[in-house]
């Protein structure tokens, strides 16, 4: 947009044709801006990568339908669908944001963070901040954080999600407490054990009155159960993929409406 309505940041010194090229490129993402000591030096630098494959019709569909029932299967669609792009660079696409919110959950490390943060950031700029499909992949961001040991940064993404909902969904919806639990796991992984179980069985107790019946609240009772007995043994309990179940579960994750 920048480039499109001032493009003589670019000078032309060199290539008359270089002001509209650089308008020609204002819907992909930068890599580099160099300022140089004259007000007018200014370099910008865009990806040379080549563009993403077409999706097929019906993959992210298909994909979508096996997220529970078979992982292995789901990461090799959407590892399909997401050919050519690059997380860090690739312009913002509809069908891109969803397949990496889909993909996030099933990967570790800097991988599933890569792959969340060109999520919210698509689903952010297609949607805006404050739309359920937004917030629903700033848990999913969160979630990566964690299970990559950035606690910190995990509840701090938590901490201002839960607010938003309370002051929105309301502080008894289903996203709210999803998000409460999910902190609850954090707090425990930054070692306040007790506030940790706390907020979880308070958390519990207002999703079993509030939604009676819903899957989710027997997920945050093991969760619960698993607090206490870390703190009974002593034991420490990591929180990969089969004991935190919050990445891979959808009991503990933001129930959105997907397009």
């Amino acid at each position: 947009m920048v480039l499109r309505h001032a493009a003589h940041l670019v000078p032309a010194v060199t290539d008359p044709k270089g002001a509209s090229a650089a308008a020609g490129h204002a819907h992909r993402l930068i890599t580099r801006v160099t300022a140089g000591t004259d007000p007018g030096d200014l370099r910008i630098t865009w990806p040379t990568s080549r563009p993403p494959r077409r999706v097929p019709p019906g993959h992210l569909h298909l994909a979508r339908r096996l997220t529970g029932s078979d992982p292995q299967r789901t990461r090799t669609i959407l590892r399909n669908i997401l050919a050519g792009v690059d997380p860090a660079t690739t312009a913002t696409e509809v069908v891109h944001a969803h397949a990496a919110h889909l993909l996030a959950p099933l990967l570790h490390g800097e991988a599933a963070i890569d792959w969340a943060e060109y999520a919210h950031r698509s689903l952010t700029c297609l949607h805006g901040p404050t739309d359920p499909l937004t917030l629903a992949a700033a848990h999913t961001l969160a979630i990566a954080h964690r299970q990559a040991g950035h606690h910190q940064r995990a509840y701090r993404l938590l901490r201002d999600l839960a607010e938003h909902l309370a002051a929105t969904a309301g502080p008894d919806a289903h996203p709210t407490l999803a998000v409460r639990a999910t902190t609850a796991l954090v707090l425990h992984d930054l070692g306040h054990h007790h506030a940790a179980r706390i907020l979880l069985a308070d958390t519990i107790g207002r999703h079993r009155r509030h939604h009676p019946g819903h899957p989710a609240t027997a997920r945050m009772a093991e969760h619960l159960d698993r607090l206490w007995h870390h703190h009974t043994t002593g034991h420490h309990t990591t929180h990969d993929d089969s004991s935190s179940g919050a990445a891979v579960n959808p009991s503990l994750s933001l129930s959105v409406v997907r397009p």
